[in-house]
């Protein structure tokens, strides 16, 4: 189970990661906050980290878990309709916190998938 928390909008929006988008990559992030609980239902390849920073040993006192995701980000035409799906890519951040509850961090490593495209 892994919850969404109070401090996942401001970790989201306003991280290092988050401040160096640019382009699609950062139109998409923002669009994939829409589908934040999909993306974790589907995530998958958990791999645990201890912390690399003392700062996060209050808040993930047990770690942190990175998961592969994915989502689509609709295009549409002139007329409003969705002629196909761009696919990305990302890694949910998962922090491990001392109640043993894991809360969604952040998503990074945000990348668009060019061998796959899906048509509406």
């Amino acid at each position: 189970m892994i919850y969404i928390g109070t401090e996942l909008p401001g970790e989201y929006a306003g991280s290092v990661y988050t401040k160096k988008l640019k382009g699609a990559v950062a139109k998409a992030k923002a669009n994939a906050a829409q589908v934040l609980p999909e993306m974790i239902e589907i995530a998958t390849n958990g791999i645990f980290e201890n912390n690399r920073k003392a700062k996060h040993g209050r808040d993930a006192k047990n770690g942190w878990y990175r998961y592969e995701t994915r989502f689509a980000v609709p295009i549409f035409n002139e007329d409003g309709e969705v002629v196909r799906y761009n696919i990305f890519k990302g890694r949910l951040l998962i922090r491990h916190a001392s109640s043993g509850k894991k809360y969604l961090y952040d998503v990074l490593e945000i990348k668009k998938e060019t061998s796959k495209s899906c048509q509406a």
